[in-house]
């Protein structure tokens, strides 16, 4: 059978062996947990604790502002040392608060369980939004904002991304192994809050033993179960939603334009935590990878880890890191140290060497048309990265820079070396700031 998939990308060699077998290890917790306010996508949270303070595990620490932005919790019991501005992934200093954990790790006393199908749609997204949920396959976009269409906007189709493409991650590949039935308990939460009836889940070949146990936990269910070609940037949403439903988001659309909302695996498990158990989202499964890690793991971590820390918990480096990056190696995002924590978009740590790391000096494009070839977006990546080194911001919008998902494609397989991505996104970031001025 003919795999499904979608137009461009490529396969980079996906390094899943080093941890894909290794079964999920719950992390000690550090000395200290740095539970930074920005962690979402939207309005960074508003600390609502002081120092000195002591509070619970999940209790909130940070209230929302507005609605594209969700509540931060404390990930464990203890005492508030400081409310200060603390080194944040985006590489600056932002606004977090502090907790020494006290080693009792005690829960807030009023954490209520609900029945999913006693509740009303409205009760359940308002459940996601008090528990914090957010995307956790790295956009962390508040998963109540994506559960609360507009009037007009008929959703049809939920779509569960299990793909996982990034290489060497592995921590959804575990999830989905390892604690099916909470992934499939939040599915069917997010298809009553959406009101659809049809569920895709997709996964890619690569991952054999995941597509078949949720194949049998799904049986006799509406959920079906579609293996995908292994190809990157499959988990990307718009990509994902063309090779399952054969639907193209249009250019400056959102899903819910073609009657779609996706979902990541991991975040299905904390929508089931935040409806059953009243629990926030104050934990997630992480990859620890990469040939500077001595070894390998899949931790379940709590939100405000150093990654120092999971340095730790993997036997430490295999020798003197060269280049830090949470995430994937494709979209993730370089470090400048180990003193960042995890929050809850962190699906992974890796660690290169300086010999991992084959140095390319960028040369002048030779018009190959490899970049263009595997782009996903279908536009025309050095045009646009010229327009963007020259300034040229209305004529790289003319040419759909704006529709660049950032996968990191073009620069992969780019014989010249020339940084594309960066050029690209340097263009939309001065097209955006251009039509703020407007």
């Amino acid at each position: 059978m003919k795999l499904k998939t979608f137009p461009g990308g490529l396969h980079p060699p996906d390094n899943k062996q080093w941890s894909a077998h290794k079964p999920i290890e719950t992390c000690a917790l550090p000395e200290e947990l740095t539970i930074q306010l920005a962690q979402h996508i939207g309005a960074p949270a508003e600390a609502c604790v002081q120092k000195g303070e002591r509070v619970k595990r999940g209790q909130v620490v940070g209230q929302a502002k507005g609605f594209v932005s969700v509540p931060v919790h404390a990930s464990s019991s203890g005492e508030v040392v400081a409310v200060e501005p603390r080194p944040h992934p985006s590489g600056r200093r932002l606004p977090a608060v502090v907790i020494r954990p006290d080693g009792e790790d005690a829960w807030i006393e009023d954490l209520t369980a609900a029945d999913p199908h006693s509740l009303a749609p409205d009760a359940l997204r308002e459940r996601i939004r008090a528990a914090g949920v957010v995307g956790l396959g790295g956009a962390t976009f508040p998963t109540h904002v994506k559960l609360s269409p507009p009037e007009g906007k008929k959703i049809d189709t939920l779509i569960v991304n299990g793909v996982e493409c990034e290489p060497y991650l592995s921590a959804d590949h575990r999830l989905m192994l390892e604690e099916p039935e909470r992934v499939l308990d939040g599915i069917a939460i997010l298809q009553r809050a959406l009101g659809v009836a049809r569920a895709l889940i997709g996964i890619e070949a690569n991952k054999p033993d995941a597509i078949a146990l949720m194949r049998k936990i799904c049986a006799g269910s509406a959920i079906e179960v579609v293996p995908l070609q292994v190809k990157y940037p499959q988990g990307a949403e718009k990509q994902l939603i063309l090779a399952l439903t054969g639907r193209e988001v249009p250019s400056g659309g959102l899903p819910m334009d073609v009657g779609v909302v996706v979902q990541n695996v991991g975040t299905a498990a904390a929508v089931a935590d935040a409806v059953r158990r009243g629990q926030p989202l104050i934990e997630r499964i992480a990859t620890v990878a990469g040939p500077g890690i001595k070894e390998p793991k899949n931790l379940r971590v709590r939100v405000g880890t150093p990654l120092a820390h999971l340095v730790t918990c993997c036997g430490g480096l295999s020798g003197e890191p060269a280049k830090i990056i949470m995430g994937g190696p494709m979209m993730g995002a370089a470090q400048l140290g180990l003193d960042v924590p995890v929050t809850r978009g962190t699906s992974g740590l890796l660690l290169f060497r300086e010999q991992d790391l084959p140095l390319r000096l960028e040369s002048p494009c030779i018009r190959c048309g490899r970049c263009v070839r595997v782009c996903p977006a279908r536009i025309v990546p050095t045009a646009i990265a010229a327009c963007g080194r020259r300034d040229l911001i209305e004529e790289a919008a003319d040419l759909g820079a704006m529709d660049c998902i950032e996968c990191g494609c073009c620069t992969y397989t780019c014989p010249a070396a020339i940084p594309l991505v960066q050029a690209i996104r340097q263009a939309k970031g001065a097209i955006l700031a251009q039509r703020r001025k407007i």
